[in-house]
């Protein structure tokens, strides 16, 4: 063998080593999967438990997920108010399992969660007392404080590898700068344009990027709204002038599609989890570039 390819075997078999090393890291969703897989690079895989087209609103896990997770030295989750299911398996994790539930982190820029239906000016309170809209992932400044708290956790599982992670969580964050500033120079031209989402899963998407959502039919995709209620709604949809109404692709369209009977909406489809995406370092830039297409696409005709 030559001298290079003794040297490419044997960087191979340290990245092989780091690898067999490296924390068990299990993330709930789609985007905190991405994103601990690009801080880990080389020096392993997360797993991930929602998939698919579950929603982690109502998932239900496989003995396989309750697996990993008794396996796990690290569960990155937002927290309870999004993925409920996973309250009593980690409330029974085994000791010595680091849990991050990223809702809490000091630092975030939240958002309250907002009232259902299409909204004024004035009314974009809570509607409970004290709760946040969990959807922390679409605002690009809270993704890379994700970054960083991934690096962070994972040095203190691994220190041997803790530079790695820094360097990667660094290297994140400027590609994710390069990101933020090519969609917002792309969503400008539709940012007065108003649409309705789905549920108000998008918040932090919009006023990072400065787009007029005028409302949502639902809070939460678990509560669909009575018939009364969406005959309401088609009248305030029409009020409102709203150019699109967007479905996810985890529900069903049956109830859009009621919305824009007599309506000069048009439908569209908006996806805060990433569901059809390969998972991966480069899942989290795909979630928020075909965001940002559908938008342009539906709003911008």
């Amino acid at each position: 063998m030559t001298e290079s390819g003794q040297l490419r075997r044997r960087a191979g078999w340290r990245l092989l080593s780091a690898a067999l090393a490296a924390p068990r890291v299990v993330a709930s969703i789609a985007p905190l999967h991405s994103l601990a897989a690009a801080v880990m690079g080389d020096l392993g895989q997360p797993l991930q438990i929602v998939r698919g087209y579950g929603s982690p609103h109502a998932y239900q896990m496989r003995p396989s997920d309750a697996a990993n997770l008794r396996d796990a030295d690290l569960v990155l989750w937002i927290g309870p108010s999004l993925e409920t299911f996973l309250q009593r398996p980690l409330a029974g994790r085994r000791e010595g399992t680091h849990v991050v539930t990223l809702l809490a982190v000091p630092g975030l820029a939240l958002l309250a969660n907002r009232s259902g239906g299409v909204r004024s000016d004035d009314a974009h309170g809570q509607n409970e007392a004290g709760s946040y809209d969990p959807h922390i992932w679409l605002s690009p400044f809270n993704a890379k404080l994700i970054a960083g708290v991934i690096a962070k956790e994972l040095g203190e599982l691994d220190p041997e590898n803790a530079e790695i992670y820094q360097t990667n969580a660094k290297r994140l964050s400027e590609r994710i700068d390069t990101m933020e500033t090519r969609i917002a120079s792309r969503l400008a031209p539709v940012g007065n344009v108003p649409f309705v989402v789905f549920h108000d899963a998008f918040q932090y998407f919009e006023k990072n990027f400065g787009l007029n959502t005028v409302g949502s039919v639902t809070v939460s995709p678990d509560h669909m709204p009575s018939a009364r209620r969406i005959k309401t709604l088609r009248d305030e949809i029409a009020r409102s002038g709203a150019r699109c109404v967007f479905r996810e692709p985890q529900f069903e369209s049956a109830l859009v599609q009621v919305l824009l009977e007599d309506s000069d909406a048009r439908a569209g489809v908006l996806d805060p989890l990433g569901t059809g995406v390969a998972p991966g370092p480069d899942a989290y830039f795909a979630l928020m570039n075909a965001s940002a297409d559908a938008l342009i696409e539906c709003l911008g005709r």
